[in-house]
């Protein structure tokens, strides 16, 4: 049993209370700490607006139960196990479970009348008190350690929980309707599949004309979008000044920091995720690392378990439910567990840049309230591994580097990458999280605070990931993308007046570009390839229906926007860091094949499995020390 012992003392006259030592003054008496590492912690405190024992165990001079222990001596409130005696589970109507995350507790047993509640901290059953103040319930507290408040209430309400994650965005702006159509995607799809080939056969010439001057069109769009975007930013490349984080830039109280790390089936890569970002330079007290994991993911729960996790992480385990496990659905269970006033984004591949939350912290202080993601930029550290990591390396700089900060200069929509995302929680919380059903999530939530009024802003810090180096990989994660902004693309087009409305017609265009052009340039990339026919002296079928001096035009603008793509990527690989990849942009053309293949799987998954998950496998490749 607990160690919890109810004493009620003899009748005496009433004094004053005993002056309360203070928590530090405590365990220097007790001898945890030495009176040099009280004065340590405090002068921290003053920088860091955290707690004392917080500090010292994230300094690593005491145990977590260390001060759970001298905390239960300073007041008197009595300690509980609740391993060794979980908690009663009929008593989970007895607080509501946002009453229990808010304040950390979770309810315990009854004893007569009186409803023991289970707290890490006094404050948080102070603070619950007053906000259950007609509730006439008699409560007391006990103390328990954090790891277990989080793991109980899991236990208590991972239903309701994880039921709100799965639909915690409205239904009007969330794509999960999409699966009460299911009935008739495959009807649909084979009408549309027999109407092609009819017209195919009825009109074969019209037909693959059809197509191309929507490839066309498509393309056109595309690269005056990249045009435009490479002018900004090289026009602004000249005036940027250095971003700076030194410490008189950060605020004096500085804020909690919670990064959400989603990790299903890494094995491989959950030591070295841990490794990677002990390298973190931000105040280990005001950080909170959650690596979320999934019910059913007993490998990954085996390998963190077998590791030693630093104080300032923690873990939390998403319950299974309705066979969907996707990114952003985890991400929603795990939030309300969070405590941190700035939410951020990692993949478990990620190497993020040592000083990187101090500089989202900086800018956060600097910039308007109306800002409210900041997008870091993602590079890869395996780039030389083979052609197909140079060549997703290539791609990355030429868009992280040059494309994306081009397009946000331009004030369009920026579709948010997967990591290394930072919110201010309130606005996070105000757009209800991600959509748990869509494999893009970032792209629908950056198209979602767009049309909210908040702005997303890029900031020059790097995070690490690994490319995928393999070509079945490959595919199947570039169809994941392609599938989530085709059904990102069906979800806001919903009511396309409403999205003009919202975004005004320049960055409704821009989303067009960003998402549907994108695909089908992918697509229907077999078809513009179609113009290389035209030297070879063979017919070319808008030759036939439009005419020859058409199909020259529209060939040379194909020829020109596959110079224009070269010339940014060699711009985007000039840097000192990504010159060794500069030979290999004159291979791309041949790299993209992989893309059309991979446009074709993400139209099948739409249609048969449009919630799917195709999960990217990592630690394939080895970070350089």
């Amino acid at each position: 049993m607990s160690d919890l012992y109810l004493r009620l003392p003899d009748p005496q006259v009433a004094t004053p209370p005993a002056e309360r030592l203070p928590l530090g003054r405590v365990m220097v008496n007790a001898g945890l700490i030495s009176q040099i590492d009280l004065v340590h912690a405090l002068n921290m405190q003053r920088e860091v607006d955290a707690p004392l024992g917080e500090i010292l165990v994230a300094e690593g001079l005491v145990a977590p139960d260390d001060v759970l222990q001298m905390v239960s001596q300073q007041r008197n409130i009595p300690r509980a196990d609740l391993f060794l005696d979980p908690p009663d589970p009929d008593l989970s109507a007895e607080l509501h479970s946002a009453a229990c995350l808010e304040h950390r507790c979770v309810p315990w047993i009854k004893m007569g009348d009186i409803l023991l509640v289970g707290v890490t901290h006094p404050d948080d059953f102070d603070h619950l008190r007053i906000a259950l103040a007609d509730n006439a319930r008699p409560m007391l507290p006990v103390l328990v350690s954090a790891p277990q408040v989080r793991q109980h209430i899991g236990q208590l309400y991972g239903a309701e929980l994880i039921e709100a994650a799965e639909n915690r965005v409205p239904a009007a702006q969330s794509c999960r309707s999409w699966s009460s159509l299911s009935p008739m995607h495959k009807p649909v799809a084979l009408i549309l599949l027999g109407g092609l080939a009819a017209a195919i056969a009825l009109a074969p010439a019209w037909t693959v004309t059809i197509g191309i001057l929507f490839a066309f069109l498509t393309l056109v769009m595309s690269t005056v979008m990249k045009i435009a975007a490479f002018c900004a930013q090289i026009s602004k490349m000249a005036q940027a000044t250095p971003f700076t984080t030194q410490r008189n830039r950060l605020p004096q109280a500085l804020p909690k920091v919670s990064m959400l790390v989603p990790l299903l089936k890494e094995d491989e890569i959950a030591g070295k995720l841990i490794q990677r970002l002990t390298r973190l330079s931000y105040p280990r007290s005001l950080l909170e690392v959650v690596l979320v994991l999934e019910e059913g993911g007993t490998v990954t729960r085996e390998t963190i378990a077998n590791t030693d996790l630093p104080n300032w992480m923690s873990v939390i385990e998403v319950p299974g439910a309705n066979n969907l496990t996707t990114k952003p659905r985890a991400l929603n269970y795990a939030l309300d567990f969070c405590r941190g006033s700035i939410i951020g984004v990692w993949d478990a591949e990620d190497a993020p840049e040592h000083d990187q939350i101090e500089k989202v912290v900086s800018r956060f202080q600097d910039a308007p309230d109306t800002v409210a993601c900041l997008q870091g930029v993602l590079d890869y550290y395996n780039a030389k591994t083979n052609w197909i990591s140079r060549c997703f390396a290539i791609e990355y700089a030429t868009w992280w580097r040059v494309i994306l900060p081009g397009v946000a200069r331009l004030g369009l929509v920026i579709p948010l990458g997967g990591t290394t995302l930072f919110f201010r929680r309130p606005i996070l919380e105000e757009l209800c999280g991600w959509d748990a059903h869509n494999v893009t999530e970032d792209a629908d939530l950056g198209i979602r605070l767009a049309r909210r009024g908040y702005v997303t802003e890029l900031i020059p810090t790097v995070t690490f990931e690994e490319a995928n180096c393999r070509a079945w990989p490959w595919v199947k994660q570039r169809s994941r993308w392609l599938k989530g902004f085709l059904i990102t693309w069906l979800v806001h087009m919903r009511d396309p007046g409403q999205l003009i409305r919202d975004l005004g017609f320049v960055r409704f265009l821009g989303v067009q570009t960003l998402l549907l052009a994108t695909f089908t340039q992918f697509a229907l990339a077999p078809l513009l390839w179609s113009f290389w026919l035209l030297p070879t002296g063979i017919q070319h079928p808008v030759s036939l229906t439009l005419g020859y001096p058409i199909a020259v035009t529209m060939a040379s603008f194909f020829i020109l926007a596959e110079l224009v793509n070269l010339a940014i990527s060699l711009v985007a690989v000039s840097r000192r860091e990504h010159q060794h990849l500069m030979p290999y942009v004159f291979t791309l053309p041949l790299y993209f094949p992989m893309a059309a293949l991979s446009a074709y799987k993400a139209l099948k998954e739409l249609v048969l499995e449009p919630f799917y998950w195709d999960k990217t496998e990592h630690g394939i490749t080895s970070e350089p020390d």
